[in-house]
Protein backbone atom coordinates (compact mmCIF):
# COMPACT_ATOMS: atom_id res chain seq x y z
CA UNK A 1 0.00 0.00 0.00
CA UNK A 2 1.03 3.58 -0.60
CA UNK A 3 1.95 5.91 2.63
CA UNK A 4 3.01 9.34 3.02
CA UNK A 5 6.87 9.94 3.53
CA UNK A 6 6.08 10.54 7.02
CA UNK A 7 4.23 7.93 7.97
CA UNK A 8 6.82 5.26 6.03
CA UNK A 9 9.57 7.11 7.85
CA UNK A 10 7.50 6.41 11.43
CA UNK A 11 7.10 2.85 10.66
CA UNK A 12 11.10 2.58 9.64
CA UNK A 13 11.65 3.70 13.21
CA UNK A 14 9.49 1.05 15.28
CA UNK A 15 11.34 -1.97 16.18
CA UNK A 16 9.16 -3.71 18.40
CA UNK A 17 7.04 -6.15 17.79
CA UNK A 18 3.87 -4.97 19.33
CA UNK A 19 2.58 -1.64 18.48
CA UNK A 20 0.18 0.61 19.34
CA UNK A 21 -0.85 3.94 17.10
CA UNK A 22 -1.84 6.77 19.13
CA UNK A 23 -4.60 8.90 17.58
CA UNK A 24 -4.44 6.45 14.57
CA UNK A 25 -6.00 9.13 12.40
CA UNK A 26 -7.17 6.49 8.99
CA UNK A 27 -5.08 3.49 10.68
CA UNK A 28 -2.90 3.91 7.51
CA UNK A 29 0.43 3.15 9.60
CA UNK A 30 -1.82 0.14 11.40
CA UNK A 31 -2.30 -1.22 8.15
CA UNK A 32 1.22 -1.12 6.57
CA UNK A 33 2.88 -1.98 9.84
CA UNK A 34 0.54 -5.09 10.02
CA UNK A 35 1.76 -5.98 6.48
CA UNK A 36 5.04 -5.97 7.86
CA UNK A 37 4.63 -9.00 10.16
CA UNK A 38 3.86 -6.26 13.50
CA UNK A 39 1.02 -6.74 16.08
CA UNK A 40 -0.81 -3.27 16.11
CA UNK A 41 -3.15 -2.27 18.25
CA UNK A 42 -4.74 1.30 17.20
CA UNK A 43 -6.56 3.73 19.44
CA UNK A 44 -8.41 7.27 18.99
CA UNK A 45 -10.37 9.51 21.10
CA UNK A 46 -13.06 10.23 18.48
CA UNK A 47 -15.66 8.03 17.77
CA UNK A 48 -16.30 9.42 14.20
CA UNK A 49 -11.90 8.47 13.68
CA UNK A 50 -12.64 5.22 14.63
CA UNK A 51 -15.20 4.50 12.27
CA UNK A 52 -13.27 6.10 9.32
CA UNK A 53 -10.40 3.85 10.37
CA UNK A 54 -12.08 0.75 10.66
CA UNK A 55 -13.40 1.16 6.92
CA UNK A 56 -9.70 1.02 5.86
CA UNK A 57 -8.83 -2.09 7.97
CA UNK A 58 -11.88 -4.04 6.63
CA UNK A 59 -10.60 -2.65 3.45
CA UNK A 60 -7.25 -4.14 3.46
CA UNK A 61 -9.29 -7.45 5.49
CA UNK A 62 -6.97 -6.94 8.22
CA UNK A 63 -10.46 -6.79 10.96
CA UNK A 64 -9.18 -10.03 12.68
CA UNK A 65 -5.28 -8.61 12.93
CA UNK A 66 -5.51 -5.23 14.08
CA UNK A 67 -7.13 -3.95 17.52
CA UNK A 68 -9.03 -0.99 16.88
CA UNK A 69 -9.68 1.00 20.59
CA UNK A 70 -11.70 4.10 21.16
CA UNK A 71 -9.53 5.81 23.97
CA UNK A 72 -8.09 8.76 25.43
CA UNK A 73 -4.33 7.79 24.87
CA UNK A 74 -3.39 4.10 26.38
CA UNK A 75 -5.78 4.91 29.56
CA UNK A 76 -6.00 2.19 31.55
CA UNK A 77 -4.77 -0.15 29.24
CA UNK A 78 -2.22 -3.40 29.69
CA UNK A 79 0.24 -3.32 27.05
CA UNK A 80 2.14 -6.38 26.22
CA UNK A 81 6.66 -6.77 26.99
CA UNK A 82 8.59 -5.05 24.69
CA UNK A 83 5.58 -2.54 22.96
CA UNK A 84 6.61 0.44 20.81
CA UNK A 85 4.20 3.42 21.27
CA UNK A 86 3.81 5.09 18.10
CA UNK A 87 2.24 9.03 18.91
CA UNK A 88 1.99 11.59 15.97
CA UNK A 89 0.34 14.66 14.68
CA UNK A 90 -0.56 16.06 17.63
CA UNK A 91 1.68 18.56 20.16
CA UNK A 92 3.72 18.45 23.01
CA UNK A 93 1.28 18.98 25.89
CA UNK A 94 -1.38 16.24 24.15
CA UNK A 95 1.47 13.76 23.67
CA UNK A 96 2.51 14.30 27.60
CA UNK A 97 -1.22 14.35 28.65
CA UNK A 98 -0.88 11.08 26.88
CA UNK A 99 1.94 9.51 28.37
CA UNK A 100 1.14 11.01 31.73
CA UNK A 101 -2.43 8.21 31.76
CA UNK A 102 0.11 5.30 30.32
CA UNK A 103 1.80 2.60 32.11
CA UNK A 104 5.19 2.90 30.81
CA UNK A 105 6.35 -0.24 32.67
CA UNK A 106 5.75 -2.28 29.31
CA UNK A 107 7.13 0.19 26.79
CA UNK A 108 10.44 -0.30 25.23
CA UNK A 109 10.56 2.72 22.86
CA UNK A 110 8.66 5.31 21.77
CA UNK A 111 8.42 6.80 18.31
CA UNK A 112 7.00 10.58 18.85
CA UNK A 113 6.24 13.20 15.64
CA UNK A 114 5.43 16.04 17.17
CA UNK A 115 4.32 19.91 16.10
CA UNK A 116 5.92 21.95 18.37
CA UNK A 117 7.49 22.53 21.77
CA UNK A 118 10.56 19.53 21.08
CA UNK A 119 12.69 21.29 24.27
CA UNK A 120 10.02 20.23 26.81
CA UNK A 121 9.30 16.74 24.89
CA UNK A 122 12.80 15.57 25.29
CA UNK A 123 13.37 17.15 28.98
CA UNK A 124 9.69 15.23 29.44
CA UNK A 125 10.61 11.86 27.80
CA UNK A 126 13.79 12.25 29.14
CA UNK A 127 12.76 12.18 33.02
CA UNK A 128 10.48 9.26 32.55
CA UNK A 129 13.51 6.84 31.84
CA UNK A 130 13.92 6.93 28.42
CA UNK A 131 17.17 7.80 26.31
CA UNK A 132 17.08 9.43 22.55
CA UNK A 133 18.02 6.63 20.26
CA UNK A 134 17.50 8.49 16.84
CA UNK A 135 16.26 11.78 15.26
CA UNK A 136 15.27 12.51 11.55
CA UNK A 137 13.90 15.36 9.88
CA UNK A 138 11.23 14.98 6.82
CA UNK A 139 10.02 18.19 4.09
CA UNK A 140 6.71 17.23 3.25
CA UNK A 141 4.77 19.92 1.33
CA UNK A 142 7.05 22.43 2.41
CA UNK A 143 6.88 21.59 6.19
CA UNK A 144 9.62 19.89 8.34
CA UNK A 145 8.49 17.31 10.52
CA UNK A 146 10.87 16.08 13.29
CA UNK A 147 10.62 11.85 14.75
CA UNK A 148 12.26 11.26 17.18
CA UNK A 149 12.50 7.88 18.74
CA UNK A 150 13.13 7.61 22.34
CA UNK A 151 13.89 3.90 24.20
CA UNK A 152 14.09 3.03 27.64
CA UNK A 153 17.16 3.57 29.68
CA UNK A 154 19.72 6.54 30.71
CA UNK A 155 21.55 8.91 28.76
CA UNK A 156 22.71 12.29 30.09
CA UNK A 157 22.37 14.83 28.26
CA UNK A 158 23.45 19.02 28.47
CA UNK A 159 20.74 21.85 28.09
CA UNK A 160 22.26 21.90 24.40
CA UNK A 161 21.33 18.86 23.15
CA UNK A 162 17.97 19.63 24.63
CA UNK A 163 17.77 22.73 22.45
CA UNK A 164 19.17 21.33 19.83
CA UNK A 165 18.43 17.68 19.65
CA UNK A 166 20.28 15.48 17.22
CA UNK A 167 18.97 15.92 13.62
CA UNK A 168 20.87 15.96 9.87
CA UNK A 169 22.40 18.66 8.45
CA UNK A 170 19.61 19.77 6.00
CA UNK A 171 17.32 20.22 9.27
CA UNK A 172 20.03 22.90 10.86
CA UNK A 173 20.06 24.56 7.64
CA UNK A 174 16.64 25.01 7.26
CA UNK A 175 16.63 26.14 11.15
CA UNK A 176 19.24 28.66 11.03
CA UNK A 177 18.15 30.45 7.80
CA UNK A 178 14.50 30.52 9.62
CA UNK A 179 15.93 32.59 12.45
CA UNK A 180 18.09 34.32 10.15
CA UNK A 181 14.68 35.20 8.83
CA UNK A 182 13.41 36.15 12.03
CA UNK A 183 16.51 37.81 12.96
CA UNK A 184 15.96 40.48 9.61
CA UNK A 185 12.42 41.19 10.69
CA UNK A 186 13.17 42.16 14.27
CA UNK A 187 12.60 45.76 15.17
CA UNK A 188 15.17 47.54 17.27
CA UNK A 189 12.87 47.39 20.59
CA UNK A 190 13.11 43.61 20.60
CA UNK A 191 16.53 43.65 21.18
CA UNK A 192 16.62 40.47 23.54
CA UNK A 193 14.50 38.55 21.54
CA UNK A 194 17.68 38.95 19.23
CA UNK A 195 20.06 38.30 21.43
CA UNK A 196 17.78 34.95 21.89
CA UNK A 197 17.75 33.77 18.41
CA UNK A 198 21.67 34.93 17.63
CA UNK A 199 22.89 32.71 20.51
CA UNK A 200 20.60 29.96 18.66
CA UNK A 201 22.30 30.61 15.51
CA UNK A 202 25.80 30.43 17.16
CA UNK A 203 24.81 27.07 18.68
CA UNK A 204 22.90 25.90 15.51
CA UNK A 205 26.15 26.79 13.52
CA UNK A 206 28.39 24.66 15.10
CA UNK A 207 26.14 21.31 14.24
CA UNK A 208 26.85 22.37 10.48
CA UNK A 209 30.52 22.20 10.77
Amino acid sequence: MQISKRLELLANLVSSKNVVDVGCDHALLSIYLTQKGKKCIATDISEKVIENAKKNIIKYQLENEIKLVQNDGVKNMKLNKDTCLVIAGMGTHTIIHILDNADLKNISELVIQSNNDHVLLRKYIIKQGFYIDKEVSICEKNKYYIIIKFKKGYKKYTEKDYILGFLDKDYYKYWYEKNNQIIKSLKIKHVFKKIKYLKLNYYIKQKLR
